[in-house]
Order: C-alpha cells, then sequence, then structure tokens
C-alpha cells in the first residue's frame, strides 16, 4: 500500500515516504477572514478534510493544522469601510468560516493558530533573515531580498527577470521592487505591535512561515492550499522559510476552484454564493457531495443543475441505505472497504473513480434487495457505509445526526397522512380497480412523491 500525490513542485505525481513512519504533518492556509466564507473558500478545506480522513484510514496518525489569518491589508480596509475594529470583523467570520467547516462535516484541525497570536515568532524569524543578509529593514518595513535565495521561483517556475511582485500602499524604501514586504510600518488607524525596527504588522507570507515552524517544526510532510496561492504566497513561505533554515514542506499539494462562468469565485468578483446561504437551499451532505466528490485538481462550474445532478445521485445512495435499515435494522460499516476503492484513493485521491465504486456497490445492493437476498444487501451496506464514512458522506454518521432530526415532527405527521391515502391505492389494487389505484399514484407525484412497491409493502419518499 502506498499513498500517492501530485507534488506541485515536482509538476507530477509522487509516492508519498512521510517524514517519520506513521505519522503525517499537513499545513494548510486556511481562512483570511475580512468577508463569510463562499463554497469556494470551503472547497478547499472540504478537499483537505478528505485526504486527512484517507491518511487516518491508512492507519497514519495525522496532525493537521489550518490557519487563520487574522490581520491582512483587507481586514483593515474593511474595518475602515465599515468603522468597526478589526478584531471585530475578524472574529465575525472566523466564526462563520469555522461554521462553515462544521456544517460541511470537516473534522476540526489538530490546531488553528491566529496570526495576531503569533507576533513572537515573527520577530525572532525576521531578525535571524536579516542576520542572514536575506532581509533588511527600510522605513519601518521589513523586507525579503529575493535575489540573496537562488532557489526563489522554483515553485511557481517563473523567471525573476519577468517578475512582478505584488506590493501594498507604503512599501517604500525597497532595494529591488521584486522583494516582498515581510513586515509592514507602522499607519495611522491601523493595528501595530513593537519590533526592533519600529511599530509595525505582519504581511501576509511570513504569518504562514512562523506559524508552520511554530507547530509543525523544522520540517513537515504536506503543505496545502488553493491554486491561486502558488504566487506569490507559497513561494515567499519558502523563501523565508528556507533560507531561515528550515527545510520546510517536502510535497506541496493544491486545490483546484469552485468557478462562475469560468471564474474562480471571488469577493471582489461579486460572484460569491456565501455558505450560510446556500445551507439554507441545499441539505449540507448534499453541498459536501457537490464540492467533495469531484477530483481536487479539477474546476467545478458552480450551477445550480450540477447541484439537482448531485443530490439525485446523493438520494440514490441514500435511499438503498434506508431500503436495508427498513429491512435488516442497523448495519454497521465493514471493517476495510473494497480494494478497488482503496486503490482509487490511493492514487493521487481519486474521488471520482472512488465513488463510482459506491455507486456499482449500490446497484448491486439494490438488485439483491429486489432479489430478496438480505444477506448480500446487508454485506454492500456494509461496504457502503466504509467507503461514504472515509469521504464523509455517511448518512448514519453521528455528524448528519441533526439533518434528519429536522423536519421529523413534519414527516410523522406527513407520513400518517401518506399511510392514509396509500392505504386506499392498496385497497383498489386489492379489488383490482386499477385506473383508481394508477390515478392515486399519480396525484402523489404530482405532490412531489415517489412511491415504491417493495415486498414489504408500498413505501414513499421525497422526490430529488
Amino acid at each position: 500500500m502506498t499513498i500517492r500525490l501530485y507534488d506541485t513542485s515536482a509538476r507530477q505525481i509522487r509516492d508519498f515516504a512521510p517524514l517519520k513512519p506513521g505519522c503525517v504533518s499537513i499545513y494548510l492556509c486556511g481562512a483570511t477572514v475580512q468577508a463569510a466564507p463562499h463554497i469556494g473558500h470551503i472547497r478547499s478545506g472540504l478537499n483537505f478534510d478528505i485526504m486527512r480522513r484517507w491518511f487516518t484510514y491508512r492507519g497514519y496518525d495525522v496532525t493537521f493544522i489550518r490557519n487563520v489569518t487574522d490581520i491582512d491589508d483587507k481586514i483593515i480596509a474593511k474595518a475602515h469601510e465599515q468603522g468597526r475594529p478589526w478584531w471585530s470583523i475578524g472574529y465575525e467570520n472566523e466564526r462563520a468560516f469555522n461554521e462553515g467547516y462544521a456544517a460541511l462535516g470537516c473534522l476540526p484541525p489538530t490546531y488553528e493558530p491566529r496570526a495576531t497570536g503569533h507576533i513572537t515568532e515573527m520577530v525572532e524569524m525576521m531578525q535571524r533573515l536579516i542576520e542572514r543578509g536575506h532581509a533588511y529593514a527600510a522605513d519601518g518595513n521589513v523586507y525579503f531580498d529575493v535575489r540573496s535565495f537562488p532557489q526563489y521561483l522554483e515553485l511557481s517556475r517563473q523567471e525573476l527577470d519577468n517578475l512582478r511582485q505584488p506590493s501594498g500602499e507604503g512599501e517604500t524604501g525597497k532595494r529591488d521592487e521584486r522583494d516582498f514586504a515581510m513586515w509592514k510600518s507602522a499607519k495611522p488607524g491601523e493595528p501595530t505591535w513593537p519590533t526592533p525596527w519600529g511599530e509595525g504588522r505582519p504581511g501576509w507570507h511570513l504569518e504562514c512561515s512562523a506559524m508552520a515552524h511554530k507547530y509543525l517544526g523544522t520540517a513537515f510532510d504536506i503543505h496545502g492550499g488553493g491554486l491561486d496561492l502558488i504566487f506569490p504566497h507559497h513561494e515567499n513561505e519558502i523563501a523565508q522559510a528556507k533560507a531561515y533554515g528550515d527545510d520546510f514542506a517536502r510535497y506541496w499539494v493544491h486545490n483546484a476552484w469552485v468557478t462562475m462562468a469560468g471564474d474562480k469565485m471571488s469577493k471582489s468578483l461579486g460572484n460569491s454564493v456565501l455558505v450560510s446561504e446556500m445551507v439554507k437551499q441545499w441539505r449540507p451532505i448534499v453541498l459536501r457531495y457537490y464540492l467533495g466528490t469531484p477530483h481536487y485538481r479539477s474546476m467545478i462550474e458552480y450551477s445550480e443543475e450540477s447541484l439537482r445532478e448531485a443530490e439525485s445521485a446523493f438520494a440514490r445512495i441514500e435511499g438503498f441505505v434506508q431500503r436495508v435499515i427498513e429491512l435488516a435494522g442497523a448495519v454497521e460499516p465493514a471493517a476495510e472497504v473494497p480494494p478497488a476503492f482503496a486503490e482509487a484513493m490511493d492514487d493521487d485521491l481519486g474521488v471520482p473513480q472512488a465513488l463510482a465504486i459506491v455507486h456499482t456497490t449500490v446497484r448491486q445492493g439494490n438488485s439483491a434487495l429486489a432479489a430478496d437476498d438480505k444477506e448480500a444487501a446487508v454485506a454492500r451496506l456494509a461496504e457502503v457505509r466504509a467507503m461514504l464514512g472515509v469521504l464523509g458522506l455517511d448518512p448514519l454518521d453521528e455528524q448528519w445526526a441533526g439533518e434528519s432530526d429536522q423536519g421529523e415532527d413534519l414527516h410523522g405527521v406527513v407520513d400518517s397522512l401518506v399511510r392514509l391515502v396509500l392505504d386506499q391505492r392498496e385497497s383498489a389494487r386489492a379489488r383490482k380497480d386499477w385506473s383508481t389505484a394508477d390515478a392515486i399514484r399519480d396525484q402523489l407525484a404530482q405532490s412531489g412523491l415517489a412511491i415504491e412497491d417493495s415486498p414489504q409493502g408500498p413505501r414513499w419518499s421525497l422526490k430529488p
């Protein structure tokens, strides 16, 4: 058994070999909390949640760090725009992100450090980089000298001569326009912290280098994030950390975006679909299925039609689960997933191929139900639950218990009413009044109910 991952730095799929046998260390660039999350933000957390679950299934002890960037140019701009404290905006949106992650079934990280809680570590990192000749102070700012680090741009594979480094307001005193800010000098109305070079605040890139070092040490296994972070963020993280003396990440894994009309979903484009609104329209487990089942390196073009397709596909799985439970009672997940499922997941987290095994097993289970083969149906459900558990999609898991609880009283009322109608249909069938029986079925269908005649009698469900 060897897990293989696409490593952005190598531009190929590599066998995964952990630094420490039996252990995996993962650092994921988490939320920048200037606004509430859209589904594109949560996709990243969800993709790495599936990675974490698979490593855990394969027997690894996983340390998973997902940071919070709670001080940033955009957060400060939002604070000025709304006339609120920067920390108020950050905390409000941090809670919104965590609610979004939890709603879609993401396991909590091992640690979730905030940038503002690690200023001391950032200052120490800058001091060593200045001592080693990789950084310099100017006008209260501290910059990284990109020419001092020969490996700069190896991740993004750009040419230094053609580089256009993003710069912010007040970044004066640079020796070279390609140098990037690690520390920004104090400006009126902005939060500041004391340093040997004057009051100021951290730059975005420095935060992650310092926090990864704090929680994972000088070297760790996997650094993750969205494709948009390869440059400048991850490139600059590497420069800071390695110039500081760390080996840093051994594998770089990047997830693709959720797009709308071909554009990356983003707040600045005004095409965001907020998680808080989406969960009012769609069941969270369906949203997880929609965002988590495409391959993590594939773009997802958002549309309501594709969401409805995901809803229907998951309904087929869920319907099979419900039918077997009605027939046989509780069924525990199998101890192991089917070999074909494991093979797909081992190959760069091939969730689409693994999901095909889930649907094949569901079809086999439905065939067993049709043949009244209870033992085979139960065996297939045990396999399905094991596979869904790895993907965080088991509808019987405690995570999703709240979904089935919602509207439980109303479901009971509807069930009683539908049963009365179905009893009338059964009476019509018993006296061979087929036209009345068919008319009742058609009326129920027009009301949004699907009726299935099973060996145990008629059963109803809401149409997807």
